[in-house]
């Protein structure tokens, strides 16, 4: 549960409520606290140990203090560097000249009871710690250096905040801190946590994992951390496949739990905002359930631990990539570390514990503070070499808690120096008098600029990316592959080095972590119905239009001369089509309308060759004439609907068309008539006889032919036909066609066509029983029935047809029925005259009728 500021203060009050000893002890705190003297003291509140022993409480008896139990190398090294730093600055004579430098330092354990416990001894000056009471007047007290975690220290924030005493973390980077109106006295040494999670964020769009889990401490770090990375995801477009926190405490109950959602989620990248003995618990609880192919992001607090770097967890952690302090040299600590002895360092107990780690030793006891050694380890003296040991304490190679202790001391005796020297009164001490050191009050420490801090209390934010990679005996390193840098001159603030980075994946590719796989180029994202908006499905564009992106979230047209290539993700021209001569259908059907339009012609010159024989003059020879020259222009004007749709042509070759055929069928019908005339004439009293003359098929033909000549007329005039690009009639095409604008208009052209067609079919009907020497109206009959039967099947086959076929049909119906016309009317003469020509006679002719009656 958080810790709220209102719970802070009512802890305050109910611990002013403790009774004031009245005398003072020397300040020694046994194992836990040790005092340097000086002129001046600076208090450290750091971990040595890292675990607790709990005892349980029986409320029968005052609790005793808790016992520490883990001893850590790299922790005592951060306290040397504390040692390191005041000795620098008390051999220096351009800082704090003539004053000695002391120091306070208390093992916290990195448990709240002692944080509070360590901080209240050092402002009280006693062994039992007091509020609100300082027995010791001298040395001062300056500012301390602590606390371990966010929570802790903004629980002391809150107690020292109240005399502007300055607080000085090396560990805290909770964002709550930079309050400065709840925390005027705070400062630190490592960014705050707003930097390294907006960084994080960054680095997970950078490697495009937009589908992350997010887990964490159920603690001020843990809460304030994922609230801005959750933030900046969202903002950059990524989602959150979950959000959970780990309980700080040893109750681990919801850890199986919490394994299982990991499990079963498709985010194979977990963002953890923790320290690395919460993790534990959790990484344990992955391996009991197997679960593998997550890849981690690691926040600072755990990015460079030790602890996770055991050989166990290479196939959960290796891979994992994350922020960390950024790592510093301190000239000459090398040496330092490693010249310290037992007996020449400050806390007796605290040197036998390191002594003992160390060197795996006993130390002139069988038991040590912290644990039971066993009969087999070997006795140590205290005078061994450390430079002939390689462990967490004497490595120097990446400096950051012990750097940011140095740190501390130095700008805390910076500020002290300038106050001695009354510099930059601009800040707490405007309008005031120069305050001597030997007699300052704390609050005259806490401007931010002086000890080079920004306004808020925090430094300048510089992170090493790190990167874990196998290592020897299955164990990982932490190697940097890039930095955060929020200062970087070049305006460059994320680098890194991707082809150093190592991951657990096949030929150590990026991993991915997406809800929905990146939708390729031709498609377009489509958001689930109730799921976050990285959960979509890829759908393809439309029919004419592109995406030329991944994961886009439309598609847009192609203009209207263009067209999508095969992946829809570029126009290309459509292709034109029309019906043309190099077409290999255009070839046919031109070179069938030419070599078909020569066979009138040919009957043509063999019914002049043969116009006095009884066949061709029985048939009305000029009518005949007539109606073989039209049937050639009805071949040869199929012509007219091949090639490029030209205006001229388009206006033109339906009027052409129907004005030919019209005086075909109108020969036609005249030759009928007269048949039916010139039978009827020969009855005794007919009236008929004088529509026998030779002037009524060229009446018929004209008058039949000029009525639709009419009708092409006014269509060409209101209506007039003209090309046009069809980009409806076939996707991907552009389709030069002609328009006829008016379809009424061509309709009832070719309506008054049929219409000759069917008089014709039906006067020729009935006389189709007149004598042999009259047949042709039985051939009329069977080519009106043929013509009318091909235009009767042109109009669905048009319909259906598109493009280039729909003229194409027009074509061959003209050629179908024009042939028709041609095989049924002259064949059967033809035939006669070239292989019969006994038949091609008047007595025969006329033998034939004698018979018949």
């Amino acid at each position: 549960m958080r810790v709220t500021s209102n719970l802070y203060r009512t802890f305050w009050q109910l611990i002013l409520t403790y009774n004031i000893p009245v005398s003072c002890s020397d300040g020694n705190l046994g194992p836990q606290g040790i005092l340097v003297p000086g002129d001046i003291l600076i208090g450290a509140v750091i971990p040595i140990h890292i675990d607790t022993l709990d005892k349980s409480v029986t409320f029968q008896e005052k609790p005793t203090s808790d016992i520490c139990t883990k001893f850590l190398l790299q922790f005592y090294q951060q306290f040397q560097a504390l040692r390191y730093a005041v000795e620098e600055i008390n051999k220096s004579s351009d800082i704090l000249p003539n004053t000695t430098l002391g120091f306070y330092a208390y093992d916290s354990c990195a448990a709240m009871r002692n944080e509070l416990q360590g901080t209240l001894w050092m402002l009280t000056g006693l062994s039992q710690e007091i509020p609100n009471y300082r027995c010791q007047e001298s040395p001062p007290l300056s500012a301390i250096i602590g606390h371990s975690k966010s929570t802790y220290s903004i629980l002391m924030a809150h107690i020292l905040g109240l005399y502007r005493f300055p607080q000085i973390s090396c560990y805290s980077t909770s964002s709550l801190l930079s309050d400065r109106a709840q925390f005027p006295s705070f400062f630190r040494t490592v960014p705050s946590d707003v930097f390294q999670s907006r960084g994080l964020a960054q680095m997970v769009l950078h490697f495009k994992w937009t589908w992350v889990g997010l887990i964490a401490s159920n603690d001020d770090y843990g809460f304030e951390g994922l609230k801005i990375i959750k933030d900046e995801l969202i903002k950059g477009g990524a989602c959150v496949a979950y959000t959970v926190y780990v309980a700080t405490n040893q109750d681990y109950k919801n850890i199986p739990s919490i394994v299982q959602m990991i499990k079963e989620s498709t985010a194979n990248v977990i963002i953890a905002f923790s320290v690395d003995v919460f993790l534990i618990p959790l990484l344990d609880e992955l391996l009991k359930q197997k679960v593998t192919g997550k890849h981690f992001v690691a926040s600072e607090a755990w990015s460079v631990s030790n602890f996770l770097t055991l050989a166990k967890f290479s196939n959960i952690l290796s891979g994992t990539i994350g922020f960390a302090l950024q790592s510093s040299k301190i000239q000459g600590f090398q040496e330092y570390l490693n010249s310290v002895y037992p007996n020449n360092t400050p806390g007796i107990a605290w040197s036998k514990m390191f002594w003992e780690e160390a060197f795996n030793c006993s130390l002139s006891q069988p038991e040590s503070q912290t644990q039971k050694l066993s009969n087999t380890k070997k006795k140590c003296i205290g005078d061994e070499n450390l430079e002939y040991v390689q462990n967490g304490y004497n490595d120097v190679s990446t400096l950051r808690s012990s750097y940011n202790i140095y740190t501390s001391v130095y700008v805390t005796a910076k500020a002290l120096n300038d106050l001695s020297l009354c510099q930059s009164l601009d800040g707490a001490l405007l309008g005031s008098k120069c305050s001597g050191l030997k007699n300052f009050a704390p609050w005259q420490l806490s401007n931010g600029r002086e000890v080079f801090f920004h306004n808020d209390g925090n430094p300048p934010a510089v992170y090493d990316l790190m990167n874990w990679q196998p290592g020897s005996d299955d164990t990982m390193k932490q190697v940097k592959v890039g930095s955060y840098d929020t200062l970087n001159s070049s305006g460059e603030i994320f680098s890194l080095n991707t082809s150093s980075v190592w991951w657990r994946t096949f030929n150590s590719e990026i991993p991915i972590s997406v809800c929905s796989q990146i939708c390729p180029v031709g498609f377009k994202k489509v958001v689930k119905k109730g799921e976050p908006v990285c959960c979509f499905q890829c759908i393809p564009c439309a029919q004419g239009e592109i995406s030329n992106k991944t994961d886009s979230i439309d598609c847009w047209s192609c203009p209207w001369d263009m067209w999508p290539n095969s992946n829809r993700d570029k126009c290309i021209l459509k292709s034109i089509e029309f019906l043309s001569y190099e077409d290999p259908l255009g070839i046919i059907l031109a070179a069938t309308s030419v070599l078909s339009s020569m066979v009138p012609i040919l009957i043509f010159y063999l019914f002049i060759l043969y116009k006095s024989t009884p066949i061709v003059r029985a048939n009305n020879y000029s009518v005949s004439c007539v109606l073989l020259i039209s049937l050639s222009l009805c071949l040869i004007s199929a012509l007219s609907f091949i090639g490029y749709p030209q205006p001229e042509k388009c206006l033109l070759r339906q009027a052409a068309f129907g004005l030919v055929f019209t005086l075909c069928v109108s020969c036609i019908l005249a030759k009928t008539i007269i048949v039916v005339f010139a039978f009827m004439a020969t009855k005794p009293g007919s009236n008929l006889k004088k529509w026998t003359t030779p002037r009524v098929p060229y009446m018929i033909i004209t008058i039949c032919t000029f009525i639709q000549l009419i009708l092409c007329i006014f269509w060409l005039s209101i209506f007039p036909p003209f090309p046009q690009y069809n980009i409806e009639a076939k996707p991907g095409i552009i389709v030069v066609e002609c328009n006829e604008n008016s379809l009424f208009a061509f309709w009832c052209m070719l309506g008054y066509l049929g219409f000759l067609a069917s008089v014709s079919f039906t006067v020729a009907f009935m006389a189709r029983r007149l004598p042999d020497n009259f047949n042709e109206a039985k051939l009329i009959t069977f080519s009106m029935l043929a013509f009318l039967s091909v235009w009767v099947y042109f109009i669905p086959a048009s319909l259906s047809a598109q493009g280039k076929y729909t003229v194409a049909m027009e074509i061959f119906a003209i050629l179908t029925s024009s042939w028709a016309l041609v095989f049924c009317m002259f064949f059967p003469k033809c035939f006669i005259i070239l292989f019969r020509p006994n038949m091609n006679s008047r007595e025969n002719l006329m033998g034939k009728d004698r018979r018949r009656k």
